[in-house]
């Protein structure tokens, strides 16, 4: 090896891995003149040494993690394994020996985030994790310095590109939500097993780094409201379309009476907002700061080649540091806000309702919204189909809390005319 080479590890190999370790080659030359000194990747943790990896010596590949803590060469470790366990402890061990990580993990960086960035500044290294939130979009850098002067008081988000391009053939094609998962999956774009895209959970991680960074606090995915997209039908979308608006899986953080409100949910979204042109596999952050205004970021949020983007401008950013000799920014203060929980939540709704077609229900429904002081904005009323004599209810509400909804919606499912509450969802503005 150089001397003066920037020894890297790799903690895993899948698909990602195999297109960060790609651009490295490609790349080769161009870093090195970006840097000052070339980038070798000394190490590969994998399960399977036996198994031949594109580009990476036999030689370089181990099984054991101990291997790589061993060599004082290595100075930059990436972390792309995924999941919470082990990688959440190497992480640890890596930034204790005093080297910097680069790391891809939204989940471990959702749950423990704090607390590995606290023993970076321990141990006078780095924690990068760009790539943890919008795949190639750059957005952790941005409300780490960019926007760093800014009050940011609201972040928006598209930030799972499964459910989005789900939503997106649901809203275009009027296909229900079985079709579009099927679909999906066909294409590669949902897991078989795709309840962490589809319930909220993966989004729900990302917006918890996300507000951590942009309002000061401390937040778990724990705290922030979900509700997954699988209760959805193609006559929401028809619906909403008639209303003027689409749906999209929507993480929303927000500065609200001195603590922090955020959510994962399906949500209205008006058809001339820039969010509601998000189409397909793409992601979109929005940012609202005092000084700056509404900014959007908007890209591919997953895959090998747009993660890649993002984990090897982590590692030629802090390969400049370790070249330069400078020492890691202190971190910024957590500040100690509450988390407000669901039921304080205000927002507008979209309801759709079953109900036997008779004389009196909607002034029925209409005076139990009244009572939790929720006002009705507008009532769609549709005949069904069959010889049940039966309507469904379409109705927007102005802002109420989420305890006056679910207070309101418990007596409407009692009443002996409501045949079922269908969906209630969030609509923004």
């Amino acid at each position: 090896m150089p001397l003066d080479a920037v020894g890297v590890a790799m903690l895993g190999a899948g698909n990602v891995g195999a297109g960060v370790i790609a651009a490295l080659r490609a790349g080769h030359e161009r870093y090195a003149v970006h840097i000052g000194r070339p980038l070798l990747l000394r190490r590969v943790l994998v399960r399977d040494t036996a198994r031949a990896r594109d580009g990476v010596e036999a030689s370089v590949l181990t099984s054991h993690f101990e291997d790589i803590l061993a060599d004082p060469a290595i100075e930059v470790v990436i972390e792309l394994m995924g999941g919470e366990h082990p990688a959440r402890e190497y992480i640890e061990a890596v930034l204790a020996s005093g080297r910097h990580v680069v790391t891809a993990n939204k989940e471990v960086m959702a749950k423990h985030g704090a607390a590995l960035l606290a023993v970076a500044a321990a141990h006078n290294v780095r924690l990068l994790y760009e790539a943890a939130v919008g795949g190639g979009i750059p957005i952790i850098s941005p409300l780490s310095r960019d926007l760093l002067a800014n009050d940011v008081t609201a972040v928006t988000a598209i930030i799972n590109g499964t459910t989005n391009y789900m939503l997106t053939g649901m809203s275009q094609t009027g296909t229900d939500y079985a079709v579009a998962l099927a679909e999906a999956q066909r294409l590669g774009y949902a897991e078989p097993d795709p309840t962490a895209d589809v319930e909220g959970t993966d989004a729900s991680y990302k917006l918890a780094i996300l507000c951590g960074l942009a309002f000061h606090v401390a937040i778990s995915p724990d705290d922030v409201a979900k509700q997954g997209i699988t209760r959805l039908a193609a006559r929401d979308f028809k619906y909403a379309d008639a209303l003027g608006y689409t749906i999209k899986l929507l993480a929303t953080g927000r500065l609200v009476d001195g603590g922090v409100v955020a959510s994962v949910q399906p949500t209205l979204i008006a058809k001339d907002e820039p969010l509601a042109k998000v189409d397909g596999v793409l992601n979109a952050i929005q940012i609202e700061g005092d000084l700056v205004g509404r900014v959007q970021f908007q890209g591919r949020g997953a895959g090998p080649a747009p993660t890649a983007s993002a984990v090897l401008a982590d590692v030629l950013d802090v390969a400049r540091d370790i070249v330069a000799g400078r020492r890691p920014a202190e971190a910024v203060e957590h500040r100690k806000l509450p988390i407000h929980p669901p039921g304080m939540h205000r927002s507008r709704y979209y309801m759709r309702v079953t109900v036997q077609d008779q004389p009196g229900v909607l002034a029925a429904i209409a005076g139990i919204l009244g009572g939790q002081a929720i006002s009705i904005a507008s009532v769609l009323q549709v005949e069904t189909d069959d010889d049940a004599r039966t309507a469904e209810l379409v109705i927007t509400t102005h802002h109420a809390t989420g305890a006056a909804r679910d207070a309101a919606l418990a007596e409407i499912r009692a009443l002996d005319v409501v045949v079922e509450v269908g969906n209630v969802l969030a609509m923004a503005g």
